[in-house]
């Protein structure tokens, strides 16, 4: 049954207040990949900590930091909503590689490498060359790798995130995507990047973002399900999870910095357009407290057993996780 397993989303930047908190708790979540930064640099991420850490302590009947899997299981036990942070570009750490050991202390579990742009680690989708992972880049994956700080490639051009993949010495996470096959966006992954990834023991996280799927706001469960099930025939069922890229509840203010930051003087709008310029319509199936519930009946209904349901929207994030959050004793 739904209940009984442990369920995982991959990625959310919705607004967090208690109504939503309330809500997380209802939907039998029991942790969430909380986006904490996109372009913020490191000062400005300490703030992002502290915001966090108030409303751990205002929240705490309903949610609970997570530092190691663990806590997932605490989270579990108590019907509370694990929270584990994350970076969607690595402009926490500055220029400065002993920051990646910093942030991890402070509780920062995952970093993009890139979010779109050419950063000073690897190449964003949406540049026109594809430079690969930096000098700099190669050192912050060991460090990274060293600390137990995961990889993310969600962002990340498709030479970039190859070479991501080669170069750690841990498996690394494409947290909220979707394969190329299944809709032609920048964001989305090749069949190659897929493999590589699976073949490397890591995880990609299926998007539920209109923008990365078939069909956009108009995409079925049914298609949903089809394209997890492709690509379990492509890589296996260990191998996926959900990275739902939700963003309930947020202002315009919040999509132009996601997509424009203070790089650019004129506006960008990402995977939308000037005709389109706001936030996607939420799917029906996906956009009240039922959703992971209906991802689990859809993927029943489409050939998938219990066991393997509960692998995709749980099980395997935490078995991700238990692997690469251990910092190395060497």
């Amino acid at each position: 049954m739904y209940n009984d397993h442990i369920i995982i989303d991959g990625l959310q930047y919705c607004h967090w207040d208690r109504p939503y908190f309330k809500r997380l708790q209802a939907s039998g979540i029991t942790a969430v990949h909380a986006t904490m930064v996109y372009h913020e640099d490191a000062r400005q991420t300490l703030t992002r900590f502290g915001e966090w850490n108030r409303l751990f302590e205002q929240h705490a009947d309903l949610i609970m930091p997570v530092r190691s899997v663990e806590d997932i299981k605490i989270a579990k036990a108590t019907h509370k909503v694990g929270i584990f942070l994350g970076a969607q570009n690595c402009s926490p750490i500055d220029d400065e590689i002993d920051l990646i050991a910093v942030m991890r202390q402070q509780g920062l579990l995952i970093m993009q490498l890139t979010y779109n742009n050419q950063s000073l680690l690897a190449t964003g989708c949406y540049e026109q060359e594809d430079n690969g992972v930096t000098r700099f880049g190669k050192q912050a994956i060991a460090e990274m790798n060293r600390v137990g700080m995961i990889i993310d490639m969600s962002h990340s051009a498709e030479r970039s995130t190859l070479e991501a993949i080669d170069l750690s010495s841990r498996p690394i996470c494409i947290s909220h995507a979707n394969p190329s096959f299944a809709h032609s966006a920048r964001r989305n992954k090749s069949n190659q990047v897929i493999r590589s990834l699976a073949q490397r023991d890591g995880l990609i996280g299926f998007s539920l973002y209109p923008f990365h799927l078939p069909n956009g706001s108009q995409c079925r469960l049914d298609d949903f399900c089809h394209m997890v099930a492709t690509t379990a025939e492509l890589v296996g069922v260990k191998h996926l999870g959900i990275g739902s890229d939700l963003c309930l509840n947020q202002p315009q203010s919040v999509l132009e910095w996601m997509r424009n930051g203070r790089w650019s003087k004129t506006m960008d709008y990402g995977e939308g357009c000037s005709n389109n310029a706001g936030w996607p319509a939420n799917l029906p199936w996906f956009n009240d407290q039922h959703g992971m519930e209906n991802i689990y009946q859809g993927l029943l209904k489409h050939g998938f057993n219990d066991t393997e349901t509960a692998q995709i929207l749980g099980g395997n994030w935490f078995n991700f996780l238990q692997q690469g959050l251990t910092p190395t004793t060497s």
